[in-house]
């Protein structure tokens, strides 16, 4: 399957989408969703992630390890 994802504007409630000349079929389904605002991120959250950045490799958890105690939980 093919898929074309693109961010059109607006106007007059309609939008003009052109699909590529190698794009071949007489039928498509068209999805309309809001276009979402790019996440930023907060500065304590930047803060957070830096920390953590920095701690220690050897305090880490494997995947493993960390399933194995949230099934004890």
């Amino acid at each position: 399957m093919e898929a074309i994802r693109k961010i059109v504007t607006v106007k007059n409630h309609q939008i003009n989408i052109t699909l590529p000349e190698d794009f071949y079929t007489d039928e498509v389904e068209v999805i309309i969703l809001p276009k979402q605002n790019d996440f930023e991120l907060t500065e304590e959250m930047k803060q957070v992630l830096d920390n953590r950045a920095n701690e220690p490799t050897e305090d880490y958890l494997t995947s493993d390890e960390s399933l194995l105690r949230i099934k004890k939980k």
